[in-house]
């Protein structure tokens, strides 16, 4: 059976989670969180211009040893699942390797979120324990990488990044995605540029590769807003995804995100909530050197703040924090993939909620 990598609301009722979720439903503190988002660093290679994280970049750090200490933490809190992200660049770090080594011969799933820039430098553990990795590339060509992903220096390392996907794509076990943010920009001279014009040759670069999936999304502003794009850019966007629908098969498919789907509905930047708890946010946290947040969405924000991973030990923070201190109707109007799960998390609570799957298909939920 395949199960559509994007479907929350489905991974929900695995049965390894089950317990917790249940917990979750009744609007009850959790015993601790099924999934954690982990940002091992807030140094990033790139100076890509949307950064959506491009004020936080530069502002902390774990030690490799606390970093290791943390992945320990992970592995006795019965975390399943564990998605090394930024804030960073995650493989920026010297301790990941060692995190990916922990977390993968516990049996935790490990997925990652990365520029692509330094895969060589731990390939064997990306190949060996990672889930799944996704790399940001947001461009079919050269050109248009080093305009929406410019290193330090302003020069575009396209080549780099997809010789390196080359080298894991031989390599790896799990899964390797290609992810394509739609963008446009205004430039001070006036003139528009963008990237939406090569998401099929993306797409077709993401297959020669060996990606086992091609991912289309929208842009966020700083405030988490989806950004509207001209309906003929959307339309071009449809057409070449179309074009690319030919080369999917049982080894590579095309993931239309929840953010475009949206675009599509024109259902706007708002997404209102007329409830005042985020369930959610007892099965899924994101730790930061600069905190322990309510969720990635506050990535940052003082206000959802529940800890410090740097000083203190998770257990602790979990135990003793509220993660209620976010109220989704007063600060989450932006579009949240997990908005869905919420309504379902208050679905079972009313009504008990259904049996279980009867196995598990994948812990990110």
């Amino acid at each position: 059976m395949t199960h559509d990598r994007l479907d929350l609301v489905s991974k929900l009722y695995q049965p390894s989670g089950w317990p917790r979720v249940l917990e979750a439903a009744t609007g009850a503190p959790s015993r601790a969180p099924l999934v954690v988002d982990l940002d091992p660093t807030t140094f990033c290679d790139l100076a890509c211009p949307e950064c959506i994280s491009g004020k936080l970049l530069n502002q902390g750090r774990f030690t490799p040893e606390r970093l290791g200490a943390l992945a320990e933490e992970l592995v006795a809190l019965s975390v399943r699942a564990v998605v090394l992200i930024g804030g960073g660049e995650p493989l920026a770090h010297r301790g990941t390797r060692r995190v990916l080594r922990i977390l993968g011969e516990a049996g935790l799933a490990v997925g990652v979120v990365t520029n692509g820039t330094m895969i060589r430098q731990s390939l064997p553990e990306l190949a060996q324990y990672a889930t799944w990795v996704r790399v940001s590339v947001d461009a079919g060509t050269a050109g248009t990488y080093g305009v929406f992903r410019p290193d330090r220096k302003g020069r575009s390392v396209f080549d780099k990044v997809i010789g390196n996907m080359r080298l894991l794509a031989a390599e790896k076990k799990g899964a390797l995605g290609y992810s394509f943010l739609v963008m446009s920009r205004r430039e001070p001279d006036g003139r528009t540029v963008t990237n939406h014009h090569e998401v099929l040759q993306a797409a077709e670069l993401a297959h020669d590769i060996g990606c086992d999936y091609f991912e289309t999304k929208a842009m966020f502003d700083d405030d988490h807003h989806i950004v509207q794009v001209p309906e003929g850019m959307l339309e071009s966007v449809d057409r070449q995804l179309a074009g690319a629908a030919g080369l999917e098969s049982d080894s590579f498919q095309l993931v239309n995100s929840s953010t475009l789907t949206s675009l599509r509905s024109h259902t706007g930047p708002i997404q209102p909530k007329d409830y005042h708890r985020c369930r959610v946010a007892e099965l899924r946290t994101l730790i930061t050197p600069s905190g322990v947040y309510v969720c990635s969405y506050h990535r940052g924000n003082p206000l959802a703040r529940i800890g410090d991973a740097v000083t203190d030990d998770l257990a602790d923070i979990w135990k003793d924090s509220d993660r209620g201190i976010i109220d989704p109707s007063r600060d989450c109007r932006f579009h949240c993939a997990r908005h869905r799960s919420n309504l379902e998390l208050e679905h079972i609570d009313r009504k008990g909620g259904e049996a279980p799957l009867a196995q598990d298909y994948d812990p990110f939920i």
